[in-house]
């Protein structure tokens, strides 16, 4: 017989703002606390990245940046502030199309308008880049949180991100820690008995677009979420985010075509 499979469970965890230096761990382990909470094991945390880049003290003050010619002439086209696009260039492995207030690019292996810098949740005059190594910084929160806690969890840092003619924003995991991110189901059979020879499962993305439903977008201050019960396979090392190949992405593959 198998058995009942655990509700799935998401609590919004409120903080106080998170700032350069702040150790944001113990922050959302104090936070949990206030509101009775404590890590179970096989619970998932899902941290959005800016408090993350922030504690990080990836914030950068745009009057201290310098924009060459290249970002002052790419500016023009995009519309965008000429220090921003500086930060742009620095931050992302390629710009390859855009539109007013957004250079498209790749970043960090993904696609990621503005090199997911972000003047939202920033202080005035302030952007926030994201975090220099999500996955290490992932991994970093989550030895921490088992360290206080004695069990297992799983960690994820998630952004928000655009979809090719969708309107609106869904989540998207940088870093994972602790959890096996995309689940491969190429083999298994579907409700005709047809043979499965494509999909994997976003299983943390997925996550973090739930999670974003409690963060919000805006001043919120719910930075993270706790989710239990989700059908997630832990693992014990850490599993990088798969990702494809430019030329497999049917997206960046067509629009470089065109």
């Amino acid at each position: 017989m198998t058995p009942e499979r655990q509700p799935l469970q998401m609590f919004a965890i409120r903080t106080p703002l998170i700032g350069p230096g702040d150790n944001i761990a113990e922050i959302i382990i104090s936070s949990m606390h206030k509101l009775g909470l404590d890590f179970e094991n096989n619970d998932i945390l899902v941290i959005a990245e800016s408090p993350v880049a922030s504690s990080e003290k990836r914030l950068v003050r745009l009057d201290e940046i310098e924009p060459g010619p290249k970002a002052i002439e790419l500016a023009q086209g995009y519309q965008l502030d000429p220090r921003e696009m500086e930060l742009i260039i620095r931050e992302c492995d390629e710009i390859f199309v855009g539109v007013p207030g957004a250079a498209l690019t790749i970043t960090k292996g993904t696609l990621a308008p503005n090199a997911g810098i972000d003047s939202s949740n920033a202080p005035e005059g302030y952007v926030v880049l994201l975090p220099e190594n999500p996955q290490k910084s992932a991994r970093r929160i989550r030895m921490h949180i088992e360290e206080h806690c004695k069990c297992n969890v799983g960690v994820i840092i998630g952004d928000s991100r655009t979809q090719p003619l969708r309107l609106g924003c869904v989540g998207i995991a940088l870093g994972t820690s602790g959890i096996i991110p995309v689940e491969d189901v190429r083999g298994s059979l579907d409700l005709f008995g047809k043979q499965i020879t494509i999909t994997r499962k976003a299983v943390a993305d997925n996550l973090v677009s739930a999670a974003q439903l409690l963060m919000g977008e805006a001043n919120e201050s719910v930075p993270a979420v706790l989710v239990r019960g989700a059908s997630v396979k832990i693992a014990e090392d850490d599993v990088e985010m798969p990702l494809f190949t430019r030329e497999e992405c049917m997206y960046y593959s067509n629009i470089k075509k065109a």
